[in-house]
């Protein structure tokens, strides 16, 4: 034979001989009984207060919407137009389709049949602090689903927020508006 020949037969034959199956490693799978531990699981308990790396939410303000376990009354951080900005933005994604873009309730599911929620201009609701809306948003209430697994807190405050600037749409009088734009618009409107 060819020196060829014999280098690709040695090569089959290592390459037969040192095939290790690392896909059946001697270990236990996730929820596998083991003889090893007491309790006869192979996987162990979380200890008690562990807290996974950037995960420590211990601001209760800011991520449950409570100051000494009542609703706060306060917003967590300034409300500034980028935060609204921001709260809009997220208010027309996960809010608007149920609530509409003016938080009267009468949203595209409503419009196809889905149970239509309390309009944001109720009296009720007008007076209910900026903790009750992000707590709200973080456990849900009635049909409406919680969304802390899908709005970071920092967004539940800013569609807080906003809420409270649709509500307050509604209900603004003219001494409202500042002193630099109300001229202009009382100009507009031929007074």
């Amino acid at each position: 034979m060819r020196p060829a020949t014999w280098f690709l037969v040695a090569l089959a034959a290592t390459g037969v001989a040192c095939r290790q199956d690392m896909h059946d490693q001697p270990r236990l799978e996730p929820y596998e009984q083991s003889t090893f531990f007491a309790d006869g699981r192979a996987m162990r308990p979380q200890v008690e207060g562990t807290v996974a790396r950037g995960e420590l939410f211990a601001d209760d303000h800011l991520y449950r919407g409570r100051v000494d376990g009542e609703l706060a009354e306060s917003y967590p951080f300034d409300v500034t137009q980028d935060v609204l900005e921001r709260g809009r933005e997220r208010f027309g994604i996960f809010c608007a389709p149920c609530h509409d873009a003016t938080g009267s309730g009468n949203g595209i599911v409503v419009q196809r049949g889905m149970k239509r929620p309390e309009s944001f201009h109720a009296d009720r609701l007008v007076e209910s602090p900026p903790g009750y809306f992000f707590d709200v948003i973080t456990n849900g209430f009635g049909v409406m689903y919680d969304y802390a697994d899908r709005i970071p807190a920092e967004d539940r405050w800013g569609i807080a927020a906003y809420v409270q600037t649709l509500q307050r749409t509604r209900r603004a009088t003219l001494e409202d508006v500042p002193a630099s734009i109300r001229a202009s618009l009382l100009q507009e409107a031929g007074r």
